[in-house]
Order: structure tokens, then sequence, then C-alpha cells
């Protein structure tokens, strides 16, 4: 693949998934005109006896913003986004990965086809109002970047199941003593593909999950015009 080659995030998820690497398509070009990249589409897929292909899907969800909201795949329905797991108190990677992840809102900024959910992964600790000020030191649009946070198993199995993220650490038998900790972003798009993987720690992997928004925007575009 072109993006990422060598790099920590490449490799995690060359390791871990299965991938759609069916990367180019045409468009119907006309002489001269390039051709659009398009971005894999990762984890299990299913090929079914007419032909069409069954792509892995971030599964249905409930959760809470940090306006008290509830948030649902219904809520963002129609919109890509970007994901990422942490927590309020984290003094490690955490403020990294905000940090960039602040660029990944500028860019995105006013634009209604994306939003950011940042998952916590201590939901016993991190309320409402404790994300509303985290939200507020990161200079976050209420309307776009949601801080969310509820069942802690409902997190969790959403990390493993649907973003496919820490997939290699053991299960604990009681969800009061699981702990994920994840540099990890997650480019999902509007049909809840899973379309990238980006360490949220690195520069240069934030620079290819901006140059990757623009890709997956302009993919859209030209099947859009297709349809």
């Amino acid at each position: 693949m072109e993006r990422g080659q060598g790099g920590e995030a490449a490799s995690f998820y060359e390791k871990n998934y299965s991938i759609s690497t069916n990367c180019r398509y045409s468009f119907g070009l006309r002489p001269g005109q390039k051709e659009t990249r398009l971005l894999p589409i990762y984890g299990d897929k299913e090929v079914m006896t007419n032909g069409d292909t069954i792509f892995h899907t971030i599964q249905p969800f409930k959760l809470v913003n940090q306006l008290g909201d509830t948030v649902t795949e219904k809520s963002i329905e129609g919109t890509n986004y970007v994901v990422e797991y942490f927590f309020t108190t984290c003094k490690s990677i955490c403020p990294i990965m905000n940090k960039n992840m602040m660029k990944v809102s500028d860019k995105i900024k006013g634009d209604k086809g994306f939003k950011i959910l940042s998952h916590t992964v201590k939901p016993e600790e991190d309320s409402v109002p404790a994300m509303l000020a985290y939200a507020a030191r990161h200079n976050a649009d209420n309307t776009q970047w949601f801080f969310l946070t509820g069942d802690k198993k409902h997190l969790y199995d959403m990390a493993r199941e649907s973003y496919l993220l820490n997939t290699d650490t053991t299960i604990t038998q009681k969800i009061e003593d699981d702990f994920i900790h994840t540099q990890m972003f997650v480019l999902v798009d509007k049909y809840r593909h899973i379309r990238g993987y980006y360490d949220g720690t690195s520069d240069a992997e934030i620079g290819n999950l901006i140059k990757d928004i623009d890709l997956l925007k302009k993919e859209q575009a030209e099947t859009d015009k297709k349809e």
C-alpha cells in the first residue's frame, strides 16, 4: 500500500486485519485524467453467492456526549468520523493524542460530513461534566467533536469488536479490572466501514490521516457522481 509503509500504524493493521486492497478506481476517466486512489477497507469480509461483498461494519451503539445528549449510530448517520480512546486524567499518551486530534478538528471544522468520537476508557471517572471541561480545554466544537462516556462494557466491546482496537490484549473476567490503552486513531466512513488506522502520537501519521480525509472525500464525491 502507498500510505504508511514501514510505519508503526502500518505494521499494526497489516499484522491484525484482513484488508480489501482494491485501492484504485477509474470512475470513467477522461483522457489524461488521473485515477483516484481508494482507501482500503479493514476487517473481515464475506463474499455472497451473488458476488456482493459484505464488509466489517461498526455495530450500533448508545453513549452520552459532553452535553449529556445521547449519541447513537443514527445520530451520525451518513457521516464520516475519526475515533479514539482516551481518559481525561491520563498523563502519558492522551495529552499528545488530543493535541494532535485538535489538528484533525481544525481540518474538518465546519464540514458537516465529518465528526470526531473520543471515547473514554474510564467512564467511572469521566462524567459528563468532566468530559465537558476536557472538551473546553481542547477548544472542541460540541456539535462536531463528541467526548463519549457510558457503560464500560459497551465502550470496551465497541473498541474490540467494532473498531478492532486492542484485540491482542487479554480480556479479564471482571469488566472493572479491564483496561484499554491505545494510541490508535481510526478513520470510519459514512457506511460505518473502517478505512484507516493512525498512530495518534505521531505527527507523520496525523499528516497521513489528514491526507486520507481528503482522499475519502474525493472518493465519495466521485462515487456520488457515478450514482
